[in-house]
């Protein structure tokens, strides 16, 4: 992004091994791709196979295939352990349990208790999800089609075996216990089961292997995303102690009017807490590229370059979030950036951590509240600085589908 911006480029193009990847930085040449010109861009990748069910999910999948509260108190009971044996907590770990069990709970109506076990086989499986090898992402992503589809048919899989198993199995299973027992409930998985009964229209119905992608994206997505947005925002707000302080007053402040109980109407009065969440996700934005896949010869407006039919593209947006044209002292945290008055000025496109126009995150507003619901549940009652054990400044994974910390996040707590 960098090299590009210093001679004023509006957009370049890089190899992933053998794969060319057109990279544009031109906001408007980022819109027209998100948004009006949406009909050519209509994938995130092209990386998936019917061999490999886990592969066919809302993330991979393009074309017209895509159109087809009561964890607090566990996570409180967690913090308050670690405050009455004076020991640090691990925030990165902590966070991810926390939302690994609201995701099984919406998405597969289960009970991981995560946060009372630290090994649960969700957590377990949920971590070896993003403990990717070099190897296996090189192969995803640097090789052309062809190939690609050749390595499937010799038994490569996007994701370890043993993941596609154990999730296949579980959904499996959910599937098998809901049909015959009518169980009804208001969650995801009553959605697709929904959605593959529709006898009225078969043409929209899905299959188990469907199903079973689906749920396992909405898994994977949902927890690691969150668990990492609330991570960053938790590590800044523990060197930013007046930002914490301010933020501790305003959830203080909202819930004494609701009683005290954390309620959806009670997070969304938050205002404050919307521009922390907000700032964090600009500056550590889960994902840092936006991932468009071409599916027809696109003509850039106004330049002479032609996009080809399969040729992947890239939107740098942990680098356009982190541009001191568009965010003034971008490396510093400061939720002011999304105040009524400078949320106004920050261009179109400037802020884009869940992608934009028809193919951004589904899981935008779920993925927020659980971030919310994390940092309302710690700040209420307990003050959090950072440990000595946590390495600053903080360095990245190397190979992961997130911005993910390399390490763990310890922080002192203090109950209050």
């Amino acid at each position: 992004y960098k090299q590009q911006q210093s001679p004023n480029l509006k957009h370049g193009g890089v190899y992933v091994l053998l794969k060319p990847v057109y990279v544009p930085v031109d906001l408007d040449i980022i819109k027209r791709i998100l948004i009006k010109d949406f009909s050519y861009f209509q994938g995130h990748a092209n990386d998936f196979h019917p061999k490999d069910n886990l592969s066919m999910n809302l993330f991979f999948i393009h074309g017209d295939i895509w159109r087809k509260l009561k964890k607090t108190k566990g996570l409180e009971e967690l913090v308050r352990s670690h405050v009455k044996h004076s020991q640090p907590l691990d925030i990165k770990e902590v966070a991810a349990r926390f939302t690994t069990d609201i995701i099984v709970s919406c998405g597969f109506g289960l009970e991981s208790n995560s946060l009372g076990e630290a090994e649960t086989e969700f957590r377990m499986y949920g971590r070896k999800v993003f403990e990717l090898k070099a190897w296996r992402m090189f192969i995803l992503n640097g090789i052309p089609r062809k190939l690609l589809t050749l390595c499937y048919h010799l038994g490569f899989t996007a994701f370890p075996r043993d993941v596609n198993r154990f999730f296949s199995k579980t959904v499996k299973d959910n599937i098998c216990y809901r049909e015959q027992t009518k169980l009804y409930r208001k969650d995801f998985m009553q959605l697709l089961l929904e959605m593959k009964n529709n006898g009225n229209e078969a043409s929209n119905s899905i299959t188990d292997d469907e199903i079973i992608a689906q749920c396992f994206v909405f898994f994977a997505a949902g927890f690691e995303t969150s668990s990492t947005t609330t991570t960053y925002a938790m590590l800044e707000l523990s060197q930013n102690q007046d930002i914490q302080e301010k933020l501790r007053a305003e959830i203080k402040d909202v819930l004494e009017k609701h009683e005290g109980v954390i309620t959806y109407e009670a997070i969304m009065e938050m205002t404050y807490l919307e521009m922390v969440v907000n700032e964090t996700l600009r500056k550590y934005p889960p994902v840092p590229f936006i991932p468009r896949y071409c599916t027809k010869d696109y003509h850039v407006p106004g330049t002479d370059v032609i996009i080809k039919e399969g040729t992947q593209v890239q939107i740098p947006a942990w680098g356009i979030q982190t541009d001191p044209e568009y965010f003034p002292n971008p490396e510093k945290f400061n939720p002011e950036n999304f105040s009524a008055e400078n949320k106004s000025k920050i261009p179109e496109m400037a802020f884009i951590p869940f992608g934009e126009g028809p193919r951004m995150c589904i899981g935008l507003r779920f993925g927020k509240i659980q971030s919310k619901l994390a940092l309302v549940s710690l700040l209420k009652n307990f003050r959090f600085t950072l440990n000595e054990k946590t390495h600053t400044p903080i360095e990245f994974t190397k190979v992961s589908f997130v911005l993910s910390v390399e390490g763990d996040v310890w922080l002192n707590v203090t109950e209050i």
